[in-house]
């Protein structure tokens, strides 16, 4: 009996049918917000009459969590683990349940996937506009992000560059809720700085700007970089993720160049450059998927937003990659 010889096994793809568990797992925690009752341990029998639940299955979903170390379990009683707690209990500023439980939204038409591939992407019909309230729903989401780490990355990233100590003056471009914009420019005594985004996401940002009572040393700018000027005279622009909506590059970037002082600093953090044909990173790849197969272009090479800076005039341009909670990100930086 000849049995084939093998040097790996089956335990992959063994492994990959519990992840949608997992993830089904996380959101019914969510959605139960079965997180917001586990800062203390407590016993299933006490969370399942909190909550309305079957005791029983209460018990073996939370033992679920647990074996996915959302929840830890000791002498029969239940508690967030330190990665849960700041991230899934409401209120928290850093709470990413309702993020979270929109990308799955988002993620849904994958249950069509055999559909997808045999028949190609629907009819393209013409997109309405986001509406004010998506954008704006959109915006406060990221803020928790953006407090969650994004915000601390920014200014970790900004405050090592050599010219750090002699800006005056930011643009945080794309800005969204605007955190990220506020934190550089409160890690800085002479630094000022504008959030620029659309108009009706900067009335979200300037929210927050009151919140944190930085009205004098940040404002606001409304537009759609795609078309309208953002501003000038700037030591420094810093942009997370918002290239992505660049119509055409060259002249996004282009403008960018042109609102620097001399000597002024790009820094762009781009989570969405390709590798690998188009197969890497795993991250990218499979979170571009459901709106890729829906007939979206998603297709940007590594690289794309350092090449454009070159293209439009930058004297030198540095590039690495950072691995970040969403993945791994270009970090690429031009100076003027």
């Amino acid at each position: 009996m000849h049995l084939p010889e093998l040097d790996i096994d089956y335990g992959e793809l063994y492994r990959m049918l519990f992840l949608p568990i997992r993830s089904k797992l996380l959101l019914a925690g969510i959605e139960l917000r079965v997180f917001n009752h586990l800062a203390e341990p407590v016993s299933a029998g006490e969370l399942a009459q909190v909550i309305g639940a079957h005791p029983r299955n209460m018990g073996l979903f939370l033992d679920g969590l647990a074996a996915i170390d959302l929840v830890q379990k000791r002498n029969g009683l239940y508690q967030n683990t330190p990665e849960a707690q700041p991230f899934l209990v409401e209120g928290s500023q850093t709470y990413l349940g309702q993020l979270l439980s929109f990308m799955a939204k988002a993620n849904s038409s994958l249950e069509n996937l055999t559909k997808f591939v045999k028949e190609g992407p629907p009819p393209q019909l013409d997109a309405p506009p986001f509406s004010e309230e998506m954008l704006t729903q959109s915006a406060v989401m990221m803020a928790n992000t953006e407090r969650a780490g994004d915000a601390q990355l920014a200014v970790e990233i900004v405050s090592k560059l050599p010219e750090f100590p002699s800006f005056r003056r930011l643009l945080d471009l794309g800005g969204g809720p605007g955190l990220i914009g506020m934190a550089i420019v409160a890690s800085h005594p002479d630094l000022k700085g504008v959030i620029f985004d659309l108009p009706q996401v900067v009335k979200v940002a300037e929210r927050f700007i009151k919140e944190y009572e930085m009205e004098d040393k940040v404002e606001v700018l409304g537009g759609d970089f795609n078309r309208d000027p953002i501003g000038g005279g700037y030591d420094i622009v810093y942009s997370s993720n918002s290239l992505q909506f660049a119509r055409v590059i060259d002249p996004v970037v282009e403008k960018i160049f042109d609102s620097l002082n001399p000597g002024g600093v790009f820094v762009s953090l781009f989570g969405f450059g390709q590798t690998h044909e188009g197969t890497k990173p795993e991250a990218l790849i499979l979170g571009l998927l459901p709106t890729a197969l829906m007939g979206q272009d998603t297709k940007m090479d590594r690289g794309y937003i350092a090449d454009s800076m070159l293209r439009v005039g930058f004297r030198s341009v540095h590039s690495r990659i950072l691995n970040t909670a969403w993945g791994p990100q270009e970090l690429d930086i031009g100076r003027k």
